[in-house]
């Protein structure tokens, strides 16, 4: 007799999950994997009575599936199900389906998973021992089938400017043992094709290609990657989207006059709005505006001023500081000590140098076709000194004789401060006409944008960092795409608004947030990645994800699923056996009698 012969008086109760993601559209002898376990779900039920109760289980873990069916009701709900891009592993699979049978305490419990067990099905742990359910595994074959798949892309600037020259950097993988030879490689932008390439790839290994491309216009871009890769083509696109700045703001606070440097420096590019305002008449609540504050020779710093910088800071701005070269700098020396920066000391009036340029820093990305080795570098006449604190996180950018900061970096918060060491006045340095001055003005003030994230990933427990977004009582923010409609839960935190999609997007590609009808954003959703591979888990690997625990492993190509149920279900049965042995018996025993059995009769004597 079999485990549940033994209890025959229970109703049984079984949940049987139908693996539905992506790499179930590959093909065998059968079809596709989901046709197949499709049919194979309808047999299992078809092993059990009448009286037995079903769960239907998939990777969208949907409420609907969360009860019980009868036979015909759970035979059209396997008829209904589709691909999906949702992905679970066995632990939150085997977890979902003991949660139903909670309802049916006194019944006989089996689950069935049926799948063609991915690695990336795999738990993280293994699934806890449980000897009230019987777990049985159906293991479904694909055809061997070579994958490429898209693992990421990037821009090799974050700044994106109408009309300007992009290059994005494409890695492709080979998820498969055999060399793939010019995988094409497509990109579309506003469904208008930018750029194409190709890639040869050796097996198991990634490569990289760049896609040069321009012309782009002002506002969100909605791109999409294609590749070319048969027959596995669910993972052949890749999804992303970006900002086309229209212009960059950037607020110079004066102490005195407008600096004619500053001026010219960002007045010749239409993409930078420069503004200057004197620090009396400066508007706190409209600092956040701007990603990069300049603060030109402030002769004192306020406590309120101070205080709103610091804020500003915190959440993302960024500063650049050219002090005055006055004698009393305490107003200064608190208001960096609140930043954590160096402080300055004094100020110094001996000519030098600057000895050391930081060519690591981003800022100088690009500036340079090549360095010469004797380097015509910015000469100083006045300066002022800073400490060299070691709990500071500085990053020089320039440095005079004796490791003396010229041009230095600090973050605090989400922000950066540039420390100068000399204000932009050709008495103090010849800096602000020297040929690296404008490189690195236009750098601070590009790399102040806040980079947003090309794309996101599905399914996944995630907060999306987007600038402030205000709604009024009767505004409400939602996400589009084609007849798709999701409401997001909007949070602020400081300067920044953080929105939580959860589990409302179900499938990958661009969607549109808005804030009634004003578009504020294109989000891009794209799967893990760990689905392109298909390598699949040993019996081995699939018994240890079980803690040790006996689990049945049915092959469904062994025969009959239904008589293999039953089989594991009822026992052995040997009735025919028996019958059959019996009648060999009784037929050799009648051979026995027949011919080696004679025995000679004599008559009786008187």
């Amino acid at each position: 007799p079999g485990p549940i012969q033994n209890n025959g008086s229970q109703n049984q109760v079984l949940s049987i999950f139908v693996d539905n993601f992506f790499s179930m559209e590959t093909l065998n002898k059968e079809g596709t994997l989901l046709d197949e376990a499709k049919r194979r779900a309808k047999e299992i039920a078809s092993a059990y009575s009448l009286n037995d109760k079903f769960q239907l289980l998939t990777n969208d873990f949907d409420g609907k599936y969360q009860r019980f069916l009868n036979l015909e009701e759970f035979k059209n709900a396997v008829d209904e199900v589709e691909i999906s891009s949702s992905r679970r592993d066995l632990a939150q699979i085997i977890n979902r389906q003991k949660d139903v049978f909670l309802k049916e305490p006194n019944s006989q419990k089996t689950i069935y998973i049926i799948s063609d067990f991915q690695n990336n099905l795999l738990a993280s742990e293994p699934v806890p021992s449980d000897s009230s359910t019987h777990i049985r595994l159906v293991r479904l074959k694909s055809n061997s089938q070579p994958n490429i798949s898209i693992d990421s892309l990037w821009f090799s600037s974050a700044i994106h400017k109408p009309g300007d020259s992009e290059q994005l950097i494409v890695r492709l993988k080979n998820n498969s043992d055999e060399e793939a030879i010019n995988i094409p490689i497509k990109l579309f932008i506003n469904k208008e094709q930018k750029a194409i390439g190709s890639l040869t790839l050796k097996a198991r290994s990634s490569a990289a290609d760049t896609l040069s491309f321009s012309g782009l216009k002002v506002g969100w871009q909605n791109a999409e990657l294609e590749i070319t890769d048969y027959p596995v083509v669910f993972d052949d696109k890749f999804y992303f989207s970006f900002n086309v700045q229209q212009f960059l703001p950037v607020l110079v606070v004066n102490g005195g006059a407008e600096n004619e440097y500053l001026n010219s420096v960002f007045r010749s590019d239409p993409f930078f709005q420069l503004k200057n305002s004197s620090s009396g008449s400066l508007n706190y609540s409209g600092l956040d505006y701007y990603p990069l504050i300049i603060l030109n020779e402030l002769p004192e710093i306020s406590e309120g001023l101070s205080q709103q910088l610091q804020a500003y800071c915190k959440r993302g701005g960024n500063i650049m500081l050219f002090p005055d070269l006055k004698i009393d700098q305490s107003d200064l020396k608190k208001f960096l000590q609140s930043l954590g920066t160096d402080l300055p000391l004094e100020v110094l009036t001996s000519e030098n140098r600057v000895s050391a340029i930081n060519l690591q820093h981003p800022v100088y990305k690009g500036v340079f076709e090549n360095v010469p080795q004797k380097m015509d570098l910015p000469v100083v006449k006045k300066y002022l000194r800073y400490s060299s604190l070691n709990n500071t996180n500085r990053q020089s950018l320039l440095e005079l004789p004796g490791n003396i900061t010229f041009l230095s970096e600090y973050g605090f918060g989400n922000g950066k401060i540039y420390l100068s060491a000399v204000p932009l006045k050709t008495e103090s340095s010849n800096f602000a006409r020297h040929s690296i001055f404008v490189p690195i003005m236009y750098q601070a003030a590009l790399l102040s944008i806040r980079s947003q994230n090309l794309f996101y990933q599905l399914n996944s427990e995630q907060m999306i960092e987007l600038p402030k977004i205000t709604l009024n009582p009767n505004q409400n923010l939602k996400l589009r795409k084609d007849k798709f409609e999701a409401i997001p839960d909007l949070r602020q935190d400081g300067n920044l608004s953080q929105i939580y999609i959860a589990d409302q997007i179900k499938q990958v590609g661009n969607y549109q947030l808005f804030k009634n009808d004003s578009l504020l954003a294109i989000l891009s959703f794209n799967d893990a990645g760990s689905e392109s591979d298909m390598s699949y888990a040993s019996e081995k690997e699939l018994r240890k994800n079980f803690d040790g625990k006996r689990i049945d492993l049915l092959d469904p190509e062994a025969g009959s699923m239904v008589s293999m149920i039953k089989s594991v279900n009822q026992g052995s049965s040997l009735w025919k056996v028996c019958l059959i042995l019996a009648l060999v018996f009784f037929a050799a025993e009648i051979l026995l009698i027949r011919f080696y059995n004679k025995v000679q009769l004599k008559p009786l004597n008187n």
